[in-house]
């Protein structure tokens, strides 16, 4: 299977152990579920961002 690279250092992902495997794959749930905030963020910063400056607008009136 392919390499795996953990603090700098590469590994051979069979070489892992169960323990050392399961724990990478909790990892890499992590991160991904972490972009995916990261994603969600951005968009609601964009909206706050419409919402406050339509609202600015309407009240300048």
């Amino acid at each position: 299977m392919a390499n795996v690279t953990i603090n700098g250092k590469e590994f051979d992902y069979d070489s892992l152990s169960d323990k050392a495997k399961a724990n990478l794959v909790s990892l890499k749930f992590v991160q991904d579920e972490l972009a995916k905030i990261q994603a969600q963020t951005a968009v609601y910063k964009t909206a706050e961002a419409a919402y406050s400056k339509v609202l600015n607008e309407e009240i300048s009136d």
